[in-house]
């Protein structure tokens, strides 16, 4: 299924100038940091251009408003059934980012002289139609196929179809980063603080607080009567935000710089000051990364209703009462770790230009946050495996 989404990454759409559109790329950071995610279909301007991100950004959406709106508090509480509905509306919402995010490359890419007759009247009518429709049905093409592979495959599908986005442009950012370098002390370096993160994405991904809960109540379900008795434990991760924060992060600081090349003279200074190669552009990402994780992974916490469910099933945190000091003492714990969580995700996104300046190898592009993505997405992957692997054992075992 991920080779059908390659071969269809490679159908473009139609009136293009292919050299005035690898010119704009070269030229425009934000292209080229979604265009690490979609493994060359944005840089190619393909059907499945848009790849994921409207669905990605339609679910933190739905996130966000869930706390705040009752009906989809109600549904996020109703079990499997909900969940269904909740993600029905996700697919809803997911049409009209896409058909915004699609008219919205459009233009860039008139304004870059890339595409001509990009509008809603006249001649331009009909292409423009057609290419934002082909555009939308591409992204909910591949929303289908990660939810077929969700379903049917190991691994969540929507992961794995950027994962192998990223893993597809990997060797072209190593060869632009690397191959044309003659400082071979700076890119060993370079190579060995790359290795460095891997293994720091690994240890902080797999991290996690343990809370011990205790089970000793007998509760009423279903019509029957059920003994609980035991300890078991909450984990709460440290890096529970995952890539979440910085691809947020990143989009807004690269976005006032991408603007900036459209207004002319007036905001040389603006583009100039935010461009990937300066202090600003990196202290900016370093306190938007932590600000953002601060704020979805609390977000997504609260949505979780740990004390209530705990309560509702008999169980206790240890030398806690049950209720509101269960939720008042877990938000504590949660806050002391996103903290730690959060200084580790905005280090890992000035990584690239800290190594920059000590191996001087001008090798940016190479995002730690899609080494965070594969790292993430590759444990993610592995541990279903396992999961799956230890169920035929047991099935096995019971015939």
């Amino acid at each position: 299924m991920l080779a059908l989404y390659r071969l269809v990454a490679h159908i473009p759409i139609p009136g293009l100038d292919s050299v005035a559109l690898e010119n704009l790329f070269n030229n425009n950071q934000l292209l080229g940091f979604l265009d690490l995610f979609s493994g060359g279909a944005l840089r190619r301007m393909s059907i499945v251009a848009l790849g994921v991100f409207p669905y990605i950004t339609a679910s933190i959406i739905m996130q966000l408003l869930t706390p705040v709106i009752p009906t989809l508090q109600n549904l996020s509480r109703e079990g499997e059934a909900g969940r269904i509905k909740m993600n029905r509306i996700t697919h809803w919402g997911t049409v009209p980012i896409a058909i915004a995010q699609a008219f919205a490359q459009l233009v860039l890419l008139q304004q870059a002289n890339v595409l001509t007759n990009v509008g809603f009247s006249g001649d331009a009518l009909m292409p423009t139609i057609a290419a934002i429709l082909s555009m939308t049905a591409g992204t909910m093409f591949l929303v289908w196929l990660g939810e077929l592979i969700t379903e049917r495959g190991i691994g969540n599908g929507i992961s794995l179809i950027i994962f192998a986005g990223i893993v597809v442009g990997f060797p072209g950012l190593l060869a632009r980063g690397f191959l044309d370098r003659d400082n071979i002390l700076g890119v060993f370096f370079f190579a060995l603080i790359g290795l460095l993160i891997v293994a720091m994405i690994v240890v902080f991904n797999e991290a996690h607080r343990r809370i011990p809960v205790q089970y000793g109540r007998s509760i009423f379900r279903g019509g029957q009567m059920y003994r609980q008795s035991g300890s078991s434990y909450i984990p709460l991760r440290i890096n529970s935000a995952g890539m979440i924060p910085l691809i947020f992060a990143f989009s807004i600081v690269i976005l006032p710089g991408t603007v900036a090349q459209f207004l002319g003279n007036l905001a040389g200074n603006l583009n100039a000051a935010l461009s990937p190669g300066g202090p600003i552009y990196w202290i900016l990402a370093f306190f938007l990364v932590v600000g953002f994780t601060f704020f979805y992974t609390l977000v997504v916490f609260q949505q979780q209703n740990i004390a209530e469910n705990l309560q509702r099933n008999g169980g206790f945190v240890l030398g806690i009462r049950p209720g509101r000091p269960t939720q008042d003492y877990l938000n504590r714990v949660i806050i002391r770790l996103t903290m730690g969580g959060a200084l580790f995700l905005g280090f890992i996104a000035i990584v690239p230009y800290l190594a920059s300046l000590v191996t001087n190898v001008e090798a940016i592009a190479l995002s730690s946050t899609s080494l965070l993505i594969m790292v993430g997405v590759g444990l993610d992957t592995l541990r279903q495996l396992e999961a799956q692997l230890m169920m035929r054992n047991y099935e096995g075992f019971l015939r």
